[in-house]
């Protein structure tokens, strides 16, 4: 993806002349301190030329100021959202909505790549000396330590959209997945709940892990000697002893507490960091904020969620809490016994990032399929603007960054490659496109597959799976919402599009595209007139 950089005159121009004017005076001041005023063999002031260069800065920066007010003065100004002027529309050309994208990407979506990677690389150095210090600590909670006892396995894994390069707007939140090493007793037998038609499909997507002895192991020794691990992270469900994500994430979080009371103290000239304890929705969340002497050029405050990960193989791994939408409580009882605290969540990061991988060494040059999923992402935004908070969280729960590049994934996959139109010249027409995806999606009930757990999944382009993965019924993304709440979302969705260019007009971009009025060509026949 090609990056842009673009001068802002308005904060050029002011930082020359305040340079320039300081050098001049240093220069004053160095040259009183040295002693008596010496003058250049023609006569001149030595200081003249670099004072004559600061006010001729200085005269160009007001004359750049001048030319702008002149220009407010006598062109009429920016109509409200909605409005039109004859004026403008007959003296000012209407910029194509490809012109409209490009210019809110470049100002309001796109991310500098200098910021995200010092992010990402202050981010790597913080969790990394966390978890080193977890992994010597030993094993805090139920289990003190010993053969029986939860480790952090020692590394880390960075996942989300910060490292498949369509984060949008600010490098201030981050996931990573944090290995947790079983004990070398115990050995699980995962199972899939896709299978089972007593559950909602909000549950669908969720895995159960049962203990079981590893090869070799005497069953009634093996009982004996792993009954402290099971009595301290597992519960009972129908006879069957099974690893609680609630449980180790009680444990994964008091471990996290004294990893970073271990190294707060070597942080402290570089930043100041905290724990947000996790909850039945959320993971844990480590806060790193700026040091008061930290001059460095990229001064953020970051959230970094810290998500416990038990190792499947092939780089598959069960995440607790399973991600939304998701039980609402740790001892709630479900259909056959099952209990929540008991369900995991997969996470498939690693074979989402070889797919986009994949897609992009067989893209043209160009292709801007990461572009419009950044777009698509930024028009949800822009659609819950107005919007109560309940509304606006239900908003963002149905389109969901990982529902939008599943999406994206989806059209890709379905016309076998990305095709000639997926370059920048048909920006418009790609996001177009996506729209009317999620929109068939939702209101036809037309399935939207996980983009590994679905129908022949993408095993050919990520490589090879775990069994219980293979033999998972697929999951349908948006199964757990309503019909009421897919046709609402579906009339936001659309109605957000048709109004696309005056949103882009009065939220970013350049001043001059706020005065033209919304493109004729651009009002798309069948979309509703009203808000849902």
């Amino acid at each position: 993806m090609s990056v842009h950089y673009t001068l802002n005159l308005r904060v050029f121009w002011p930082l020359v002349t305040g340079l320039c004017t300081a050098l001049v005076c240093l220069y004053h001041v160095l040259r009183g301190n040295g002693g008596a005023r010496t003058e250049t063999p023609d006569g001149a002031d030595g200081g003249f030329p670099l004072l004559k260069v600061a006010v001729l800065l200085l005269l160009g920066y007001i004359l750049l100021r001048c030319r702008h007010a002149v220009r407010q003065r006598f062109l009429p100004g920016p109509p409200r959202l909605g409005g039109h002027s004859a004026f403008s529309s007959k003296h000012f050309p209407e910029p194509s909505l490809d012109i409209l994208l490009e210019s809110y990407y470049e100002h309001e979506v796109r991310l500098s790549p200098h910021v995200l990677g010092h992010s990402k690389a202050h981010v790597s150095r913080i969790v990394g000396e966390l978890v080193r210090a977890g992994r010597a600590r030993g094993s805090p909670g139920p289990i003190p330590g010993g053969a029986l006892a939860l480790a952090f396995r020692g590394d880390f894994i960075q996942v989300g959209s910060a490292y498949e390069q369509h984060k949008i707007r600010r490098p201030d939140g981050f996931d990573v997945l944090v290995p947790l090493r079983l004990p070398p007793l115990v050995a699980l037998e995962p199972r899939s709940l896709g299978a089972e038609p007593e559950l909602a499909p909000a549950f669908h997507g969720c895995f159960v892990c049962a203990l079981k002895a590893p090869p070799g192991a005497s069953g009634g020794h093996w009982l004996r000697d792993c009954k402290p691990f099971s009595d301290g992270f597992c519960v009972d469900v129908r006879g069957r002893r099974l690893l609680s994500a609630t449980l180790v994430l009680r444990w994964f979080q008091a471990h996290l507490q004294r990893s970073l009371a271990t190294v707060r103290y070597s942080l402290e000239g570089r930043c100041r960091v905290s724990l947000t304890p996790g909850s039945l929705e959320h993971p844990p969340t480590l806060h790193i904020l700026p040091c008061r002497t930290d001059y460095g050029c990229c001064r953020l405050s970051m959230a970094v969620r810290l998500i416990p990960a038990v190792h499947l193989g092939d780089s598959v791994f069960l995440v607790a809490p399973p991600p939304p939408p998701s039980p609402a409580g740790p001892l709630s009882e479900l259909p056959g016994g099952l209990r929540s605290d008991a369900l995991w969540g997969v996470n498939t990061a690693r074979q989402e990032q070889k797919l986009l991988s994949w897609l992009q060494e067989r893209a043209p040059p160009g292709a801007c399929y990461l572009k419009c999923l950044q777009l698509l992402k930024a028009m949800r935004d822009l659609g819950a603007r107005g919007l109560d908070p309940t509304a606006a969280a239900q908003w963002g729960r149905i389109l969901s960054s990982y529902v939008l590049k599943s999406a994206l994934l989806a059209v890709l996959q379905r016309e076998g490659s990305p095709a000639p139109g997926w370059d920048e010249a048909h920006l418009g027409e790609r996001l177009e496109e996506l729209v009317l995806f999620l929109r068939d999606c939702l209101l036809r009930r037309r399935t939207l597959f996980h983009c590994v757990l679905g129908p022949g999944g993408a095993a050919t382009e990520v490589g090879p799976l775990p069994k219980v993965l293979r033999e998972a019924a697929p999951v349908d993304l948006l199964a757990a919402f309503d019909r009421q709440v897919r046709e609402l979302a579906a009339a936001r969705l659309l109605s957000t599009w048709r109004r696309l260019p005056q949103l882009l007009r009065a939220y970013g971009g350049p001043r001059y595209l706020v005065r033209c009025p919304p493109p004729r060509s651009q009002r798309t026949q069948g979309f509703p007139e009203d808000e849902p």
